[in-house]
């Protein structure tokens, strides 16, 4: 069958398949089964040879058991005080600069990022407790949404990610530098949120109270409640970065620590500990299915040989390098408005590396820009994740959250635009740690 038909037949059937509102797991093996048969002519015996392949490649990889682990780690912290602890031990060092605590959205999912793997967790983590704080203060509620919808979105970027893990297992690229590339991107963003809500506030003071009693804290009191979220941090990625450990490891050192914590805390009990092991396994087993199906897909398509011929069909427009880039970034963001962030990467993969890859990007550099790309689209409706938590978290109707979100959709498009220009901003610190 010709390269044009293949493809365009393979892109009936996602739409076909996923459209019809089917699990994704579920329609991914649909669409590589039917293409396989209809465009290869394969029998049903081979195909499921095929599929036997990939399950037990797949159920066999040992990357993949951080993602249980880390969405475990996820679930108990969102089962404590924590978070609450996380708010206010960041109050007394936002409280008195433009915009005040409206900043704990974006330090406190910083700081939340980096032991959850999960902009859904992230944003319902730390918005659990500032959208209740912060209304009640009297803080602007268009700027106090928007800027949780932006900052809850770096539980994506911010490692351990549990997206760059399952694009580091399709790339074949390694996990621990794509953390390590995550890192000042994450910063980046985060930066020019926070310098958004600093000018904003500045110019305009009322979106802001007057007085914030949260000022008169103790700073010293504010460090000893930031020291669980800290403790994780140096705790998960120090076992990555230090080569103690292997981003699996680390993730069941984090599990660990954080049990620890919990107990310490006072936290603990047999219900926490069912509850959160229950939401642990309800959401691996969502994200391990899709994987397998992706693998299938891909594999099916290799067979098609549609990734192949894309990436010849680009090189043939001349498109050049940023032009690639610019249609790559229209195709992601038209994707996020339909689909969920794993399901994007999933999905696309195995059409956009290899002509990415042939235009000579850095695989790493490649995979933050394609995890940037997915954190818009939980920004975006009609299938935003993070404008769905937070209206689920406030009642907020979702077309006022998604234009509350929509300066800091730009603010991290921005961003993108700075990592595309100058890619060593991703790549300058994987560099410096491993060489």
């Amino acid at each position: 069958m010709d390269a044009m038909v293949a493809g365009l037949t393979v892109l009936v059937l996602i739409l076909l398949f996923l459209g019809s509102g089917i699990w994704v797991f579920v329609g991914l093996l649909l669409v590589s089964t039917t293409g396989l048969s209809l465009v290869l002519d394969f029998p049903p015996h081979r195909i499921g040879v095929i599929l036997g392949k990939i399950l037990f490649r797949s159920a066999s990889s040992w990357e993949l058991a951080a993602i249980p682990l880390f969405i475990w780690m996820g679930e108990i912290i969102f089962r404590t005080n924590i978070s609450a602890r996380l708010f206010q031990g960041l109050a007394p060092f936002v409280s008195r600069i433009p915009g005040g605590l409206i900043h704990t959205n974006v330090a406190g999912s910083t700081l939340f990022a980096a032991v959850s793997g999960s902009s859904a967790a992230t944003t319902a983590t730390v918005g659990k407790i500032t959208t209740v704080e912060l209304k009640a203060r009297g803080y602007d509620d268009a700027l106090s949404l928007g800027s949780l919808a932006g900052a809850g979105s770096l539980g994506l970027l911010i490692p351990p990610s549990i997206v760059m893990i399952i694009y580091g297992v399709l790339a074949e690229v390694s996990i621990t530098r794509l953390f390590a590339a995550g890192v000042l991107p994450g910063l980046l963003v985060g930066g020019l949120y926070s310098t958004y809500i600093l000018l904003r506030c500045a110019l305009n003071p009322a979106l802001q109270p007057a007085n914030d009693a949260d000022a008169l804290l103790s700073k010293r009191r504010a460090i000893l409640d930031l020291m669980p979220v800290l403790l994780l941090v140096t705790l998960v990625l120090g076992a990555i970065y230090s080569g103690l450990a292997t981003p699996s490891e680390a993730a069941a050192v984090g599990v660990f620590g954080t049990l620890i914590l919990a107990t310490v805390l006072r936290q603990m009990s047999w219900a926490l500990l069912r509850d959160s092991l229950l939401g642990a396994v309800r959401s691996s087993a969502m994200v391990c299915s899709i994987l397998v199906a992706a693998a299938f897909l891909s594999t099916a398509m290799g067979y098609m040989h549609v990734p192949q011929d894309v990436a010849r069909l680009i090189a043939s427009t001349d498109i050049g390098p940023y032009g690639l880039i610019a249609l790559l970034a229209v195709f992601y963001i038209v994707l996020g408005l339909f689909l969920d962030g794993i399901s994007i990467v999933v999905m696309s993969l195995p059409i956009t590396l290899p002509p990415v890859l042939a235009m000579g990007f850095d695989p790493i550099w490649f995979g933050v820009f394609l995890v940037l790309m997915v954190e818009l689209g939980q920004m975006t409706p009609p299938v935003g994740f993070n404008l769905f938590v937070i209206q689920g978290l406030t009642g907020v109707p979702i077309s006022r959250v998604a234009r509350a979100a929509f300066p800091f959709f730009m603010l991290m498009a921005f961003g993108v635009t700075l990592i595309t220009i100058w890619p060593q901003i991703a790549l300058w610190l994987p560099a410096a740690l491993f060489g």
